[in-house]
């Protein structure tokens, strides 16, 4: 059983000295940069963010602004139709969805109007 322990002490001992990434040299190597392996909208998504854009899809909340109808909240979009999302009051629990179309102002229940804008897609 001895025997067997320190054969086994010894195979382990050789596998961690020659597998280990300090004695191959690997240690100081650090990883690539992101842009050397990105691609597509990851790529574009990276360099808008790169050139100072932190909300290249839209996804940051629009606070509400004056809304009325000579001076909308303005919605910016790629697109001719937007949903947006409505918490009318501040206590609110619930949130009104309607729909925007470009060229279109909307008015909300609560009384805020919004209207879309365009924005040049990635």
């Amino acid at each position: 059983m001895a025997l067997l322990c320190r054969q086994m002490l010894r195979v382990n001992a050789f596998r961690a000295m020659v597998v280990s990434t300090a004695r191959r040299g690997f240690a100081d190597k650090m990883m690539a940069d992101p842009m050397e392996h990105a691609t597509g909208l990851e790529r574009k998504e990276l360099l808008a963010l790169q050139s100072g854009n932190d909300d290249p899809f839209n996804m940051k909340i629009i606070k509400k602004a004056a809304g009325t109808r000579d001076s909308p909240t303005l919605v910016p979009s790629c697109f001719d139709a937007r949903i947006v999302g409505c918490i009318c009051d501040e206590h609110s629990t619930s949130i009104t969805w309607l729909w925007l179309h470009k060229g279109h102002p909307r008015r909300c229940e609560c009384g805020h109007w919004y209207k879309l804008t365009e924005k040049t897609p990635l």
